[in-house]
């Protein structure tokens, strides 16, 4: 083992980047159900910016525990470096890679080292690195719990109704708001996965990175507005959400569906005057599903696409990259 002390990116209030601080702390011990990773790799992610703003966006009521100081971060791709002696399956020097105790908030993942439950862990792609690796978790399975299959029957706070993603063929048309960022690639590989034809909303910078990826047709959003362009779609993932998502109803077939990944309200008597639904759901930690993602990012099915890479100790100027927008993929910090 270890000297006893790591490396981490710790919150001691909330802020801008600035408040991000590279301490050194104990190394965590694994509990029953965890296992201990030695971090090679952290997915950067929109709930770690919420989160060292003291999520400001989301009501009171519905906000997770945290107390500080807190390490931030839920994406780790890296090493098994013990495990409880109740942990079967995974064994010191396995490559796993995870989206940590989502949707709670202490995955405690900008660290050298973190404890891990080991139901949220999967073997790493063996033909992917940790870098890569880590890009997956949370957008690889909210891409997949959106659109091909929930895996879990937690209730959503945002809505009462069961999320439940409808089945996507040849005959279907998709479309993808954002899908150049890191939800939005993967949408849009596991769409065409499926058989879709898949309409791709993004900035024009980004038409050749989709159509590499496989867009049937590319909406540059800065030049024409996508709900004005886009006509009988059977399905609108919309990553960017919030209260400007209800303008996609109306590039709705009869029949078709809304989601948006940041929760969005939508008036009743529109949704059922259009014959279509809105629905959502929240993104939870799930080993299983992301083994089936792994299946096929070793295959390259699905890719991973990184905008950037920074070492641990300046998580501040990732950070401050996802500020400036316009995301290729997945910004992710490096751990020696």
């Amino acid at each position: 083992m270890p000297t006893n002390t790591m490396k981490a990116i710790r919150l001691h209030e909330f802020g801008g980047p600035e408040v991000l601080r590279y301490d050194e702390v104990p190394i965590p011990e694994p509990k029953p159900g965890e296992a201990l990773v030695r971090v090679h790799a952290v997915g950067v992610n929109p709930p770690d910016w919420y989160v060292r703003e003291g999520m400001p966006n989301v009501p009171p009521e519905l906000r997770p525990p945290l107390s500080l100081p807190a390490i931030p971060g839920t994406d780790v791709s890296g090493v098994v470096e013990a495990v409880a002696a109740d942990v079967d399956g995974l064994s010191v020097g396995d490559e796993v890679f995870g989206l940590l105790r989502f949707p709670g908030l202490e995955g405690s993942a900008y660290a050298e080292y973190v404890a891990a439950p080991a139901s949220d862990l999967a073997r790493k792609p063996a033909h992917i690195d940790h870098v890569h690796a880590a890009g997956a978790p949370m957008a690889g399975l909210t891409a997949w719990q959106f659109l091909i299959e929930l895996g879990h029957d937690h209730p959503s706070p945002f809505q009462a109704a069961q999320h439940r993603p409808i089945a996507l063929n040849a005959e279907t048309t998709v479309l993808v708001n954002g899908a150049a960022g890191g939800v939005g690639h993967f949408a849009l590989q596991l769409a065409k996965w499926k058989g879709a034809r898949v309409i791709a909303v993004a900035s024009g910078v980004q038409e050749s990175f989709l159509r590499e990826l496989g867009a049937d047709q590319f909406i540059d959003y800065t030049k024409s507005r996508p709900e004005e362009v886009a006509h009988d779609v059977d399905l609108v993932l919309d990553t960017v959400g919030g209260p400007d998502s209800s303008r996609f109803l109306h590039t709705l077939k009869r029949g078709g569906a809304l989601y948006p990944v940041f929760f969005a309200e939508y008036d009743p008597e529109e949704t059922a005057k259009l014959g279509v639904t809105a629905s959502g759901t929240q993104v939870r930690s799930n080993g299983p599903q992301l083994a089936e993602l792994a299946r096929l990012l070793d295959a390259g099915t699905l890719r991973v696409a990184i905008d950037s890479t920074f070492p641990l100790a300046d998580a501040r100027r990732a950070h401050e990259r996802a500020a400036r927008g316009h995301i290729q993929g997945k910004i992710v910090l490096t751990v020696a």
